[in-house]
């Protein structure tokens, strides 16, 4: 892995190469601020502050907490987030989670007992619905609307 620091952070570090079968862990008790980029996954159960961005999964554990932003193609949350997730696939939110910010994602689990308090997005299915209205009748539309 490869430290470094620049104006915007006090401290970044790059994974590399690896493939995504490989593992990067912030352990408890390990605080962070600046930016984390990965080619592989990454699991967060201490304190990050900054972005969190990788091409594979990101879990985020009980005891872990970020402040910022994530962006990620799958994530698993089981401890505390505020701030912005964009996940290209599929965002679970555990029993155990709470979630203060915006979602935009593909698909959204949520487990009962997780707390999410924002804005959610989600591209595929908005852009569903918006195709499915415009091919019916209107008073089809109407007539959902009274019903929802």
């Amino acid at each position: 892995m490869v430290f470094k620091s620049d104006k915007n952070t006090i401290g970044s570090f790059s994974g590399g190469s690896q493939s995504p079968d490989k593992l990067n862990r912030i352990v408890e008790g390990t605080n962070i601020i600046g930016d984390i980029k990965s080619e592989s996954n990454i699991r967060i159960d201490g304190y990050v502050k900054g972005t969190v961005t990788t091409k594979g999964r990101l879990v985020l554990g009980t005891t872990g907490k970020i402040e910022g932003e994530i962006s990620c193609r799958n994530a698993d949350l089981e401890g505390k987030l505020n701030g912005i997730i964009q996940v290209s696939e599929l965002l679970s939110l555990k029993s155990t989670a709470i979630l203060h910010g915006e979602i935009s994602t593909n698909k959204l689990s949520i487990e009962p007992g997780a707390i999410f308090s924002g804005n959610c997005k989600m591209g595929a299915v908005l852009k569903d619905l918006s195709n499915n209205e415009e091919s019916l009748p209107k008073k089809e539309l109407i007539s959902k609307e009274k019903t929802a």
